[in-house]
């Protein structure tokens, strides 16, 4: 039999032994698609019809941003770096700050106005900024989907305009949405200065922002994220927001109103707290292992991997830790070497393993080093004239 790699087999006993299934719970719902996930662990609570290929709106532009911040996150551009609109930024229609041909204006303004007002015009001009074109943009935009598993997806342009005959093929689903929302909370956290923001301006205070995700002002904990609307594709929403160390996406598709998007993304919300926490294992600090024929007598021990667990809330009052280590290691130890287990149990069912390491390396005695200790002993133990 083979053996399961332990990081797969936790998250497949993590998440099998989740005591309530989301997919079994009625939500009533408006969306045509729609689901519910943790960001910390990507577990899917809830889900209607999440595979299902829709039109996506402006909420293509969480692909868009996360293109941005992974450019200004590896260094390759800079929020003070000017933008200069071109003629196929300027002529984007739909949302937009109206940009003119020529015209500059930051990094940061840009990807503010994206995030806050879903300015098309300063998506194009980005798309520009990275790729040359736009459609060269589309490219990486494709390529990033693939890299995150969203299979449902493929993406014509950077704005989800769907005003050209080829907007037809422009199509992900609620999932995909979910990974690449997952994607920009969890691994670029700045962009939350942008999605957080309800009202601002840019061009130095001539021209007001406001903020197309409601949410943000009328739900506690909200952190963004995108909104979309057009005629084919209707109301559309990626939300997400932070309450208690815990962080959800809700997204849905195809709803008839903002107003219903907006409720959708609440009633998941309220869903997803009102049901789940997360939590993080600990160790207790000075857990050391004795070391036999070391420099040290003993080594610190460490939990480096601090994975959160998503758990039912009824569950939570019934978790315990059991710490397993070796009594005694041999030197040398090198740092981060494996000393054990925890192991995390709910009703004596394990939810995660993770690894125990050294925190610090310690060498081993020399011939001299012992020697000098048995000399040591000996003198010691000699009695007085």
């Amino acid at each position: 039999m083979k053996r399961i790699p332990a990081l797969l087999l936790a998250a497949v006993l993590a998440i099998s032994l989740l005591p309530r299934r989301a997919f079994a719970v009625n939500l009533e719902l408006n969306a045509k698609s729609a689901l519910l996930m943790d960001v910390a662990t990507g577990t899917v609570l809830f889900e209607k019809d999440c595979h299902e290929r829709l039109a996506p709106a402006s909420v293509t532009k969480v692909m868009t941003m996360l293109l941005i911040m992974e450019a200004v996150d590896s260094g390759k551009i800079q929020l003070t770096d000017q933008v200069t609109a071109s003629e196929a930024a300027a002529a984007k229609g739909g949302s937009q700050i109206y940009l003119k041909v020529g015209e500059t204006m930051p990094v940061s303004d840009m990807l503010k106005s994206i995030a806050v007002s879903s300015a098309n015009d300063c998506a194009c001009a980005m798309a520009e900024l990275l790729a040359g074109s736009e459609s060269a943009f589309v490219e990486q935009m494709n390529k990033r989907a693939e890299e995150l598993g969203m299979a449902d997806t493929h993406f014509v342009n950077c704005t989800g305009l769907d005003d050209s005959p080829e907007a037809k093929d422009h199509r992900t689903s609620a999932y995909d949405i979910a990974l690449m929302s997952r994607e920009l909370l969890k691994n670029h956290p700045d962009i939350k200065k942008y999605t957080t923001i309800w009202m601002d301006t840019v061009r130095n205070g001539a021209f007001g922002l406001s903020n197309t995700n409601k949410l943000i002002r009328f739900y506690s904990g909200a952190t963004g994220l995108k909104t979309g609307y057009t005629t084919g594709a209707g109301y559309c929403l990626s939300a997400s927001a932070k309450r208690e160390g815990m962080e959800l996406i809700a997204v849905v598709m195809g709803c008839e109103s903002s107003q219903k998007r907006s409720a959708d993304c609440k009633t998941l919300l309220d869903y997803g707290y009102a049901n789940y926490s997360v939590v993080r294992p600990g160790l207790k600090e000075g857990r050391t292992v004795a070391v036999h024929l070391g420099k040290e007598a003993t080594v610190p021990v460490e939990l480096v991997d601090r994975r959160e667990i998503l758990v039912d809330k009824a569950k939570r009052t019934s978790l315990s830790a059991k710490v397993e280590l070796v009594q005694m290691v041999p030197a040398p130890v090198k740092k981060g070497q494996n000393l054990g287990t925890i192991k995390v149990y709910a009703d004596e069912k394990m939810l995660i393993q993770l690894p125990l390491v050294a925190g610090a390396a310690v060498e081993k005695l020399s011939f001299w080093d012992v020697y000098k200790i048995v000399l040591r002993r000996v003198a010691l133990a000699q009695p007085a004239a």
